[in-house]
């Protein structure tokens, strides 16, 4: 079983090691929205008891990535259409605020950060890799976050980034959305540089705009491939 799970999670309880292995591969839509999580054949696959099993299943439903559904066991939770646009309506506000507080407070050092992090999410669109995109583009927000020196912002945003994730990563799958997402990040990056709030809110509005026609599109066609 040490073979199975990443080397960096063989110190964690067996609960917590089995519950980080479900939620990425709902995550990164392995498992997928209605795809039942059976308790014994997730057993049998990851060679432990239902025990582990059950707990993961239920800390994943607290968070929303998992429903149980009377009679029929539990599910990997389905996009809805009107979850994406709540969480989204939520999340733009977010972000404005982020961009415009760090357009005022971000250091030295962290301009250094957003410049290299904005280049390492261009870099990763040439690859084909989904969940290196997906990283990239939550690695380049998050220095935004940081830089914005608000602690309940943190907090927040944190507590959305599972949803957030997911959403993010069924929108990245789509590759002829890249050149677009890569001058949305520079115009971002060099607003914030330049101190300038008032044009990083903006292009973070649209950014998350574009984002949103491009999840409903994918929700309303079923093309989750």
């Amino acid at each position: 079983m040490a073979e199975y799970y990443d080397q960096e999670d063989q110190f964690l309880p067996l609960r917590e090691t089995v519950y980080k292995k479900l939620r990425k591969r709902i995550l990164t839509g392995e498992l997928k929205p209605g795809d039942r999580l059976m308790e014994i054949h997730l057993a049998n696959e990851l060679d432990v008891s239902r025990t582990p099993i059950r707990e993961a299943i239920r800390k994943l439903e607290l968070e929303g990535l998992v429903r149980i559904i009377p009679r029929s066991g539990a599910q990997v939770a389905r996009i809805s259409e009107k979850e994406m646009r709540d969480l989204l309506e939520v999340r733009r506000s977010l972000d404005m605020l982020s961009v415009e507080l760090a357009s005022g407070r971000i250091t030295a050092e962290e301009k250094v950060q957003l410049r290299k992090a904005c280049r390492d999410f261009e870099e990763a669109t040439k690859h084909g890799d989904y969940t290196k995109v997906a990283e990239a583009d939550v690695k380049f927000h998050d220095i935004i976050v940081q830089a914005a020196k608000n602690r309940r912002l943190q907090e927040i945003i944190g507590q959305m980034a599972d949803q957030t994730y997911r959403y993010r990563f069924e929108y990245v799958k789509d590759e002829g959305t890249y050149a677009q997402l890569i001058e949305e990040h520079k115009g971002i990056c060099d607003a914030i540089l330049s101190g300038d709030g008032e044009l990083a809110k903006e292009i973070a509005i649209a950014h998350i705009d574009r984002q949103e026609a491009g999840m409903l599109k994918r929700l309303q066609t079923g093309d989750r491939s």
